[in-house]
């Protein structure tokens, strides 16, 4: 979730839901340790709880950078050992990990021994050749005995050589089925199950079974209403009344103000919100009024209540 799970993402989904955790976008442990870009550890803390998720595969600098989101008051780090992109093969993180069980279990040892949060791991069931009845149970051998507990599982085989990152997140077939399998295997690990999961339906099937957490990425994004409106409820056991996605757009106008009263831009918060009305009257004229006017000088929370007015006025 490159350039998308931003900051303003992450409070724009918070207001849709209080329990669920989000994730920060991947932030490569060189940029921290290397490069000093602690701006990119920045969060609000609104976003609570939230979790941290690093890209590397040197022990000690993601030791270092482990240490450093603890500090800045994360509530997890996790390790992405799934994106498939070539700028992340190339620099020797993601997916390409899953070659190296050893490598990935050293580097969670590292970063569970230099900060007290919980580490926690983000896998495919395998790459390109692999076999992945094989690689996944010894894969989750290796990082349980370097102390990981928690691990979230995209249901595929993740193809580095002849699909770009776009096909390896639809071409690859799930299989469910495996990760339900290593949950049984592995009884003391939380295991979560990631990938083509589009609704809370879905998720009470897989918790059902026996999992213990699901994660959402992009239908999270593209539809947040149709996976957090509910969540609180649903998955969590909240007694209360879920928020209306109009409250939710009232709850955004503070941050949006403070953001631009900081020198932000509109568009910068508004393009993540695009898809809250997904489904509903007027979700082209909400879309359309944000798109085309969050980039105008002097755009503010004015042109929200505008976009807003537009979804009342289709649904009277």
């Amino acid at each position: 979730m490159m350039d998308w799970t931003d900051r303003h993402c992450r409070t724009f989904h918070r207001q849709l839901s209080r329990r669920a955790l989000l994730y920060t976008e991947m932030v490569t442990a060189p940029a921290l340790v290397r490069g000093g870009a602690t701006h990119l550890l920045d969060f609000g803390s609104q976003e609570h709880p939230v979790a941290l998720q690093l890209g590397g595969s040197e022990p000690g600098e993601l030791a270092r950078a482990a240490r450093m989101g603890a500090d800045h008051g994360y509530d997890e780090i996790n390790l992405n050992v799934g994106c498939p992109s070539d700028r992340v093969q190339s620099g020797r993180f993601g997916a390409v990990l899953m070659r190296e069980p050893e490598l990935v279990a050293e580097c969670c040892a590292g970063m569970i021994a230099a900060q007290p949060l919980p580490v926690t791991v983000k896998c495919r069931i395998g790459v390109d050749d692999q076999r992945p009845d094989d690689v996944l149970p010894d894969f989750l051998s290796k990082i349980r005995a370097a102390g990981v507990r928690r691990v979230t599982i995209h249901a595929r085989m993740a193809w580095l050589q002849g699909l770009s990152p776009k096909e390896n997140r639809d071409v690859p077939p799930l299989d469910y089925d495996l990760v339900h399998r290593m949950k049984a295997e592995f009884p003391d690990l939380h295991v979560s199950i990631n990938g083509g999961i589009t609704d809370l339906d879905q998720v009470e099937t897989h918790l059902a079974r026996g999992l213990d957490g699901v994660m959402i990425g992009r239908a999270a994004y593209h539809d947040p209403a149709m996976v957090l409106l509910e969540a609180d409820q649903r998955i969590f056991g909240e007694t209360g009344p879920a928020p209306t996605r109009e409250e939710v757009v009232h709850a955004m106008l503070p941050y949006i103000d403070r953001h631009i009263a900081a020198g932000g831009k509109l568009g910068q918060v508004t393009r993540h919100m695009l898809g809250l009305f997904t489904g509903q009257p007027g979700a082209r004229r909400w879309r359309r009024v944000l798109s085309e006017g969050a980039s105008r000088p002097g755009a503010d929370r004015e042109l929200v209540l505008e976009a807003l007015g537009e979804v009342t006025r289709a649904a009277a």
